[in-house]
């Protein structure tokens, strides 16, 4: 018989991610987050952030597109 899982799954990390980012005003610094690369990955490709490069370091934002 299976148990469930107490740990968050990786879809409760992106809701998390995605409430960081929405208190930081839409953005933060690629290197100040304590998400992992795979929960931001799933995010990117779920299009509801992007990854800008402003020439001083990476930025996770928010995608507004929609």
């Amino acid at each position: 018989m299976s148990k469930k899982s107490t740990y968050p799954t990786s879809t409760d990390h992106s809701s998390l991610c995605l409430q960081y980012l929405r208190r930081c005003g839409g953005s933060a610094r690629l290197c100040s987050i304590n998400f992992s690369l795979c929960v931001i990955q799933t995010l990117v490709n779920r299009k509801l952030v992007k990854i800008k490069n402003t020439g001083a370091g990476f930025f996770v934002e928010l995608d507004e597109t929609k």
